[in-house]
């Protein structure tokens, strides 16, 4: 079948607080964000499912479709696809809507196209997203949604442990409720479940008919909520429902029926006598089972609501006044409105009129019991009155007269169930009830009299006064005994109940003191020493006999062939068993094995799942045996073998290798390099913000938001890590929490120009125009005092002293200087784009002027590292390069434009390639280059980041000229040593080897890795230098064991050698490494088929 088409919202990202400051908004708003990042295992629910896309909608408007993606051959598609909806407290989307309406996200399959034919697209499942956390104090949260199979399609072939599911998160830019709203409100959920001995006149034959229950709470101070269930179930007789059994969304757009159950929420059930509501009692019994074995009407439905603070008191001023709360009841028939015109005062008759309509009192008094938070059970239904209703609940009106023009809209319509928006809206006042009640009224006695003169004004007060007497249809519940099963479960108890450390205190004051008890002698230590001799002492008894029954082994007889030692050891095993030694070596080792658990995993009682248990026992296990061999080797050998030496690697080692792992895409080994430095010293800054660095390269910014707060954590008074802190928070559009580090980087440290900068950026990306001018001019400030303080300090030297690279030049930390293919860019705001930063920079010109803090333009460099004009910005630019905070460096570029009387230096078009580059603009970051080499052609960096895009380009003889020409500079580009990798895989390739040998050479004396000496290695033995192709081999070896290619080569080597033994290890290892150069590999197979060995598998 066909996707339907709805009506669509916007997909824009978050808007900008477009009022300036002082202004008075007139609602607050905020934005919810939807993303849907992947599917899993949908070829289960369709195996030949290929292309897909996902529909998200909520509230019965679409906010979009992702672009199609292709699904790969384990199931996975990889939708990354972002909308959103505007939410605002008093409109369409509110806090009803948010507490109860989930996001409904649809998976859709999309057939190829055949010619002349459109585009097919099959519904293949539904997911849904409770956004109920926003609500709870959450600003983001991420979930696997379930993915459930449409009714329509091949559910059949869904494995059983198939678990199709839809990765989501959610987000907002601030919370949607205050600290004081979630703190002092409350949230309200009734649940449904079913209506029991209803009368005799529901019967499933006959037109289609609309069971409904309704009742109304507080949730915006004295504004009131109805909560509306529509679309009840009639089941005839037979078992009963199931328990428990899942609660179901208020939904009827969903086409997976899968998707209708409320993630971990079921209807639990319970004894009678345990609930709170009436027919509790144990001569009700009976009478309980009979109904629920009968013909009922099910909804099993859940409503939620947020309670304001003034709510929960209005909640509680009613309860305390009058006990019950009404529930009302009734049927409608479904017409459809094709079926023909009805006139306007037929309209008006069926808009008053409601069919069997029924109320049920439901006893509140218990959630004003301290601790009492939820209130289940059967509650009786009478026919609707209203001076029966007045009496007992204190109400006036009917919630359903008042909402009876909404449901048949609702009805005619779409035929939604639950609260929608429109039924969200407050219940008119009571004046306004009245006047509208009369003004009908008043209609309809003169449309009746025009009609039917000869009627008698008596007729017509019997007949206005039949609205509130007792209908025949409300009387059928009575006569039926119709009960409602529901529940109403609050999130926090009305009345709070007595901590139990208040108890505990009165408690502690009546016990008199007692001696303190002796320490206890046994602990972990022992007990795993304990088990060491018990090991021990079973070993020297199997031991003993073993040498019973074969006798003790003369050592110059050597060792014994491998078929006798199995038949040994079968006799051995057979001896045990049979002579119930074996048992009683199991019962000796079994008590230290109980104090290992208790000692030393402090584990006392029994586990709660048995996934639990079976994951506990795996590793008990694995330490068990790992201790038995400690034991058995301090016993068999007197003197342990000392351990082969361990090559301690050091930090800049460590850091080199990490950027290394970041260039060739490796990004697990460089992950791990980052690891081993912090594990090295968890109290370093360094290592976690260089950690936090890498996560932003990769995207991944919770994980560099983990990073940066640990290093906050070490020292709160760290400026970059307060710096960075900031920055992740404004990724993740934590706005508050981001201008909170800011302002505490700026107070802690006052004369930072990095922080005011930064400071400034922020403001202006929140549109606070007043507060980023400020930040700017106070940035301004420092570095002009601070360069004055540098002039007085160099005095009479005239400046000649200067920094040996350049702002920019000199942020060497980071995979900015080569980003590997598929890198994202990280950005996550609406930021500029490359193009973007001159039309950023007419628009910011208002704001700032002109400095003349700029030094005149040379008209020919005479140096390439000749010093640039210092801004604020480019002091920026410098350190957010280095923690690869892409989206800021954009900003910080459009204001140096401003910043620049003679126009861009080299060092910004530098820069602006640089991140080109990272989101690998190949045409953008040439352009840029052009025109820094144009400015500045001596500077090394310019050449040896032309030489990066030309690599990546694949040009690699243009790649050559610029490494060729940044290697012949007398000063070194800042990223020298990656300059030296690739020329000298350029030459390898070229089968330059003298030449490799010698650039691999330098890269090894200026910084030493894995790489350098594997270049190193590969040149030599092209060259036929066995020796020091070896050498260079064996210590890329010792700096990374891991490398299958270092591994590959040096099989090469041995098997030239002659060295079989050797040259079958190495294979190995370099086979089991995943060695994926073919043509290397092809290479050993041939050297291999040879010589005649090398592969164990001949």
């Amino acid at each position: 079948m066909e996707v339907p088409e709805g009506p669509s919202a916007t997909k824009e990202s978050f808007p900008p607080d477009a009022s300036a400051p002082g202004e008075s908004q007139p609602s607050l708003r905020n934005v919810v964000q939807i993303t849907v990042v992947k599917g899993q295992d949908l070829k289960s629910i369709k195996s030949d499912t290929s292309i897909t896309l996902v529909r998200v909608e909520y509230n019965g408007v679409i906010l979009g479709d992702s672009s199609k993606t292709d699904v790969l051959p384990n199931g996975t598609a990889n939708y990354n696809f972002t909308a959103n909806f505007e939410y605002s407290s008093d409109g369409p989307n509110s806090w009803v809507d948010i507490a109860q309406k989930p996001v409904l996200l649809t998976v859709i399959e999309v057939s190829h196209k055949e010619k002349k034919q459109k585009e097919k697209t099959m519904p293949l499942g539904q997911a849904v997203l409770d956004l109920l956390p926003l609500l709870q104090g959450q600003c983001s949260f991420t979930v696997l949604a379930p993915l459930y199979a449409v009714s329509t399609s091949p559910s059949e072939s869904l494995h059983p442990e198939a678990k199709c599911a839809l990765e989501v998160s959610a987000c907002t830019k601030k919370p949607l409720l205050s600290a004081s709203q979630l703190s002092d409100g409350n949230f309200l959920s009734v649940t449904m479940e079913a209506a029991y001995s209803v009368p005799e006149a529901f019967v499933p034959t006959g037109p289609s008919q609309n069971y409904m229950a309704c009742l109304q709470v507080p949730a915006v101070g004295k504004k009131e909520v109805p909560l509306l269930f529509m679309n009840g179930v009639l089941k005839p007789g037979g078992e009963k429902e199931p328990l428990p059994r899942p609660k179901k969304w208020s939904l009827a757009n969903i086409i997976a029926p899968g998707a209708l159950n409320i993630p971990n929420s079921f209807i639990l059930g319970g004894p009678y006598e345990d609930e709170d509501g009436e027919l509790n009692k144990t001569k009700d019994r009976e009478f309980r089972i009979q109904a629920e074995s009968a013909k009922r009407i099910v909804w099993d439905t859940e409503g939620r609501c947020y309670l304001d603070p003034a709510a929960v008191l209005i909640l509680k001023k009613r309860i305390a006044e009058c006990q019950y709360w009404p529930v009302e009841v009734c049927r409608m028939p479904v017409t459809s409105s094709s079926k023909g015109k009805t006139s306007k005062a037929d309209k008006g008759d069926e808009d008053r009129q409601i069919f069997f309509h029924g109320v049920a009192y439901v006893d509140m008094m218990p959630l004003l019991c301290p601790g009492v938070k939820r209130i289940r059970g059967a509650f009786r239904v009478f026919a609707y009155q209203d001076s029966d209703v007045l009496e007992k609940t204190k109400r006036q009106q009917s919630v359903l007269r008042d909402l009876r023009p909404q449901i048949s809209l609702i009805k005619e319509g779409s035929g939604a169930s639950g609260t929608s928006s429109s039924l969200s809206r407050a219940v008119p006042s009571k004046a306004q009830r009245e006047d509208k009640e009369k003004m009908t009224r008043e209609q309809e006695f003169n449309r009746r009299m025009s009609h039917a003169p000869k009627v008698q004004l008596s007729d017509i007060a019997e007949e206005s006064a039949s609205v509130t007497s007792l209908s025949p249809e409300g009387k059928q519940y009575v006569e039926a005994g119709t009960f409602l099963v529901m529940e109403m479960k609050l999130d926090k108890a009305l009345v709070p109940k007595r901590l139990q450390e208040e108890l505990t205190k009165r408690v502690k004051e009546m016990i008199p003191p007692r001696p303190p008890l002796p320490p206890r002698t046994e602990g972990a230590k022992k007990a795993v020493e304990d088990y060491h001799n018990h090991v021990a002492s079973v070993a020297v008894a199997i031991l003993s006999e073993y040498h019973e029954l074969f006798g003790k082994q003369p050592p110059h007889q050597g060792a014994a062939a491998h078929q006798t030692l199995e038949e040994q050891k079968r006799q051995l095993n057979f001896e045990l068993n049979s002579s119930g030694k074996y048992f009683a070596f199991k019962e000796q080792l079994k008590y230290a094995v109980v104090k290992i658990v208790r000692e030393k995993y402090l584990k006392t009682t029994a586990f709660e799942t048995q996934e639990q248990f079976q994951a506990f026992l795996s590793e008990l296990y694995v330490y068990l045996v790992d201790q038995m061999h400690v034991a058995l080797n301090q016993l068999l050998y007197e003197e342990a073998a000392s351990p082969a030496p361990r090559i301690r690697m050091t930090d800049e080692q460590l850091c080199l290798f990490a950027r290394e792992a970041e260039v060739s895409k490796d990004y697990k080994l460089a992950s791990l390099y980052h690891q081993q430095r912090i594990a090295r010293d968890q109290r370093n800054i360094q290592y976690w913000l260089d950690y936090g660095a890498f996560c932003l390269l990769l995207e991944d910014t919770l994980k560099a938001q983990e990073c940066f707060r640990e290093a906050l954590s070490l020292d709160p008074h760290h400026v970059q890590s307060l710096l960075l802190c900031g920055i992740v928070a404004v990724v993740l559009q934590h706005y508050e929490e981001a201008e909170i580090f800011f302002e505490d980087a700026c107070c802690l440290e006052p004369c930072s120009v990095l922080a005011w900068t930064l400071s400034g950026l922020f403001y202006e990306l929140q549109n606070n125009n007043i507060q980023a001018e400020m930040a700017f001019r106070e940035a301004k400030k420092k570095l002009q005092a601070q360069q004055a303080r540098e002039r007085s300090i160099s005095g009479g030297e005239g400046g000649k002293k200067q920094s040996s690279a350049t702002s920019v030049r000199s942020s060497s930390l980071g995979s900015e200087q080569l980003l590997p293919e598929g890198v994202p860019d990280g950005s996550a705001n609406r930021l500029p784009e490359a193009g973007e930063e001159h039309a950023l920079a007419s628009a910011a010109a208002e704001e700032e002027a002109p400095e003349s803090e700029t030094a005149p333009e040379e008209p020919f460099p005479v140096s390439g590292h000749s010093q640039p004009p210092c801004t604020i910005f480019m002091k920026a630019v410098e350190f957010l390069m280095k923690v690869n905070a892409i989206q800021f460096v954009r900003m910080a570029l459009a204001h140096e434009l401003l910043s620049q009387q003679g126009g861009p230096s080299s060092a910004y078009y530098l820069a602006l390639a640089r991140t080109c580059l990272l989101k690998e603009e190949f045409s953008k970051c040439e352009e840029c280059l052009c025109k820094a080499i144009r400015i500045d052609f001596l500077n090394p960096d310019v050449w040896a980041q032309k030489g990066h895009l030309c690599y990546l380009k694949g040009d690699l003889q243009e790649a050559k000229e610029c490494y060729e020409r940044t290697v012949s500079f007398v000063e070194d580009a800042a990223d020298m040593h990656f300059v030296y990798l690739h020329l000298g895989s350029i030459y390898l390739e070229d089968k330059e080897y003298g030449k490799a040998k010698q650039i691999y050479l330098q890269a090894c004396q200026s910084s030493a890795s894995c790489l350098t000496w594997l270049g190193v290695g590969i040149a030599c033995y092209r060259l036929g230098e066995m020796v020091e192709a070896e050498d260079a081999l064996s210590e890329a070896n010792a700096l990374n064991n891991s490398n299958a290619e270092v591994w590959a080569y040096l099989a090469l080597v041995c098997l030239q050698g002659g060295r079989r033994l050797e040259a079958e290890q190495c294979y190995k290892y370099a086979m089991k490494l995943g060695l994926e150069d073919a043509a290397l590999l092809q290479e050993l197979h041939a050297a291999q088929q040879r010589v005649g060995f090398g592969d164990p598998s001949f």
